[in-house]
């Protein structure tokens, strides 16, 4: 009985440890099985946590804010002109196309603080306007941003993005070569705050901030479209905490996307693609 004993406690053990190094290695192939999809960038992760919100108290105001409410003047066109109206509307938006050859001509600044401003008109979550419009004209801060994007882009082309991602690019002709970020006039980077200040200095949470973003991005690109400038939307993978650094953003605002804009250059090619037919977009219930 007293050798039975040790050779019981020395089974048990045994069992033990191989229980333990079985589900470790179970959980090491699910990790190793389902990987984290190489486009998620923190970026690009809408932090909104309305309930964390909520709970933290260190973030409420001191005083409840109200807002006057006036009249809203609405102007109403005749059925006929409606349609008119959004027809060519539509058509002016379906001439849009991403364009990555870019003229150095200059635009005039006028137009960019004008489409900005219509892009600052988006609704917002609360009305907080979580958005920064970084406009860069400089030629040498415009070089170093094409430096960090080419450098982390390259990576991601071979390593990041993986063999799907890469070959449902290739029809459409791009690499990690931007030479649009040098040869644009103006570039545009909009960064979405993930939280704001109040006056007394607390934090001030910025409810859908990503989407609220989104929405003005959406008006900036029909703003340029209308002005007759060309854009492309690019939204560089991994590059945005160096690109904030470059321009000197606080650490509460995250890049969504970069646009360079310009005119079109004189041998611009782009895709001959189509778009999806109304009655696969819309449903109508």
């Amino acid at each position: 009985m007293s050798f039975l004993t040790p050779v019981l406690v020395a089974v048990v053990c045994i069992l033990i440890v191989w229980i333990y190094k079985s589900a470790d290695r179970r959980l090491q192939r699910k990790k190793e099985g389902t990987p984290t999809p190489p486009w998620v960038d923190e970026d690009l992760k809408d932090t909104t946590d309305p309930q964390q919100a909520e709970e933290d108290a260190d973030e409420w105001p001191e005083v409840e804010e109200s807002v006057e409410l006036i009249p809203y003047y609405h102007t109403r066109y005749p059925e006929e002109e409606m349609a008119t109206r959004s027809r060519e509307f539509y058509e002016l938006l379906r001439q849009r196309r991403s364009v990555r050859s870019i003229s150095e001509e200059q635009v005039p600044m006028e137009v960019i603080e004008n489409v900005i401003k219509a892009a600052g008109t988006a609704p917002s979550g609360a009305h907080t306007e979580p958005w920064t419009f970084v406009v860069v004209k400089d030629p040498v801060v415009k070089h170093k941003i094409r430096e960090i994007i080419e450098e982390e882009e390259e990576i991601n082309y071979m390593k990041r993005m993986g063999r799907r991602w890469v070959t449902d690019l290739k029809k459409l002709r791009t690499n990690w070569i931007k030479e649009y970020l040098d040869t644009a006039p103006v570039l545009i980077l909009i960064f979405k705050q993930v939280h704001g200040f109040a006056e007394n200095g607390r934090r001030k949470v910025h409810y859908y901030n990503e989407i609220s973003v989104s929405i003005a991005c959406g008006i900036l690109l029909s703003a340029l479209q209308n002005a007759g400038l060309v854009t492309v939307t690019t939204t560089p993978l991994n590059c945005g905490p160096r690109l904030r650094v470059l321009l000197d953003r606080p650490t509460n605002e995250k890049l969504l996307v970069l646009l360079p804009v310009g005119y079109p250059g004189k041998e611009a090619l782009v895709p001959n693609l189509s778009r999806k037919a109304l009655d696969q977009i819309m449903v109508t219930v």
